[in-house]
């Protein structure tokens, strides 16, 4: 397997709106990421992702670009983003900018010239149709096909109706977007975030769709069009090839039949995608807010079924929450009696399975859901949708909160809790952009960073670790847990190194554990403070090292 920097590497994804505040406007900002730009080092992570920081009229949350070439004025300048990109390379850190060209702002010049008829030389850029083609299901509520009276045509947008798909058939499009990658890679950026790229290529027969399965036509429809390929490995040789960067794309869609296809190295198009297989295992059909239940059984076979598809050929990025899913202690843990044990139980399983890890802001301190007590505290534009729609359609109102509560958006937006100040120290403004989660006087950076044993000294200590056994990296992975309902437990292996990894998922002790005995082997971390061998506790996770 060929080893480079950034498989090696723990990515950070920052939401910068939410992150840290530097003016006292109630939004985060550059400032504020420079502000904690130690704090980052000092976790000990290497590639920071920033959600979009593009000029955008904030439709949704800054994936609404208006103005790729320009800095979003609530988030800074130029020169800002500057002294920032310098200061994450002086401490040693990369960055990692979000490529949003699946779709525009409606307010982009592109669009606005668009609109003004089938003569106009950008009318080509979206896609247009005199009459409206088969009827889609737009990811945000209503229909994807909107009528534009100036126009008098309709247009596709897969989001929101502020967000028209940009029409990848048009050379002229893909030349205007790898313009604008080179204008960010010759400052210095170190690679891009490629939001929802496997839906760049429409299937342009417009097939007929079955509005009751969300998941199959992510899948079938939009997702995997017929000459995707042929537009990332163009993209590849115009824009990314003289630099050495890196790139990752969002893969909503893509089974792992198909992964190799998008980052096999032969391929010449990504170097790794974010899968989702895991992410959809708590979603009925229905989607986001028709809550189902998950089983470990299920969450395991996710991995294993990632690992055997890629074999050494392809790569991913391990991601257990960002921007877009409930906070991972809430989803995936227990945030109640066993919250830290089980952040760091899941700090562990995000650090060492084969992939390159990638972080949401907050979780190294035990950040989790919010139950925001209105919905006019929300601020997200697909759970508003999702709440007008089921308002007109005389649906259970309540049952769709407590389904919000669980699987909104803004469970992973809320501000960074810095201390235990007003407003959590995110910002000196009277209000925030969103409200702080309630729990912040308990859980916030300052109480960790004076508490040795906490959560993001865990984190710290696993980056170490991570960089010190590369085993964690390369090694062939294995679960043996003979698919227990409650315990995860795989072992990692090269000519280096053996590990053993032993995650408690319930309440239950597990006094069986399968590999070697444990007493014949060193123990590298465990996430209780004191360690019997003979069982394991709730939610307790270890790691040994075989001698």
């Amino acid at each position: 397997m060929t080893k480079t920097w950034w498989k090696e590497a723990v990515i950070y994804q920052i939401y910068p709106r939410s992150f840290k505040d530097s003016n006292g406007d109630g939004i985060g900002d550059l400032g504020g990421i420079i502000e904690k730009l130690d704090y980052l080092a000092d976790l000990g992570v290497d590639l920071l992702w920033l959600s979009p920081i593009y000029q955008s009229p904030n439709d949704d949350n800054g994936y609404d670009i208006s103005d790729y070439q320009d800095i979003m004025t609530e988030f800074g300048n130029m020169a800002q983003f500057e002294e920032m990109l310098e200061g994450i390379h002086q401490r040693g850190m990369k960055l990692m900018m979000d490529l949003v060209v699946n779709h525009s702002s409606d307010e982009h010049h592109w669009f606005q010239e668009s609109r003004k008829g089938p003569d106009n030389p950008y009318r080509d850029y979206y896609i247009w149709r005199k009459e409206k083609p088969e009827r889609w299901p737009s990811f945000f509520g209503g229909e994807a096909w909107e009528y534009d009276a100036l126009s008098g045509e309709y247009y596709l947008h897969l989001f929101s109706k502020k967000q028209p798909d940009l029409n990848w058939e048009n050379p002229k499009v893909r030349e205007e977007v790898y313009e604008m990658m080179r204008f960010w890679l010759d400052k210095g950026v170190d690679g891009f975030r490629m939001d929802v790229i496997p839906f760049i290529s429409k299937r342009l027969h417009w097939p007929e769709v079955d509005w009751n399965d969300f998941p199959k036509i992510v899948e079938e429809v939009y997702a995997n069009g017929p000459r995707l390929h042929e537009f990332l490995q163009e993209m590849k040789r115009k824009a990314l090839a003289p630099y050495d960067v890196t790139t990752v794309g969002e893969a909503p869609g893509v089974p792992p039949a198909l992964g190799n296809l998008y980052v096999g190295e032969s391929r010449k198009e990504l170097d790794m995608i974010f899968h989702f297989g895991h992410m959809f295992l708590d979603w009925g059909p229905g989607g986001r807010f028709d809550l189902a239940d998950w089983d470990l059984k299920a969450f395991k076979g996710v991995f294993n079924e990632w690992y055997t598809a890629l074999g050494e050929e392809g790569w991913v990025s391990i991601f257990l929450d960002n921007h877009d899913f409930p906070r991972l202690v809430s989803r995936w843990g227990n945030d109640g009696d066993y919250r830290e044990e089980s952040a760091k139980l899941l700090a562990i399983l995000l650090l060492s399975l084969r992939g390159t890890p990638s972080i949401y802001q907050g979780s190294e301190i035990g950040m989790t859901n919010v139950a925001l007590p209105s919905i006019d505290d929300y601020r997200d534009l697909e759970t508003l949708n999702a709440w007008t729609e089921a308002k007109e359609k005389g649906e259970d109102l309540d049952q769709l909160f407590l389904a919000i509560h669980q699987q909104g958006r803004d469970n992973a937006r809320t501000p960074i809790q810095w201390d235990d100040s007003a407003q959590a120290g995110f910002t000196t403004a009277k209000e925030p952009w969103i409200k702080v989660n309630p729990n912040y006087p308990a859980i916030n950076a300052a109480a960790v960073l004076a508490k040795p044993d906490s959560i993001f000294y865990f984190y710290q200590k696993l980056l170490r670790l991570r960089k010190q056994y590369l085993t964690w990296v390369y090694g062939e992975y294995e679960m043996i847990d003979g698919n227990h309902p409650e315990l995860y437990a795989y072992r990692r292996w090269d000519e280096d190194g053996e590990f053993y990894f032993y995650l408690n998922f319930s309440e239950t002790e597990l006094t069986e554990l399968p590999g070697p005995p444990v007493e014949e082997m060193e123990l590298i971390i465990g996430n209780y403070p004191d360690q019997e061998y003979a069982h394991l506790r709730a939610w307790e996770a270890r790691v040994y090292r075989r001698v």
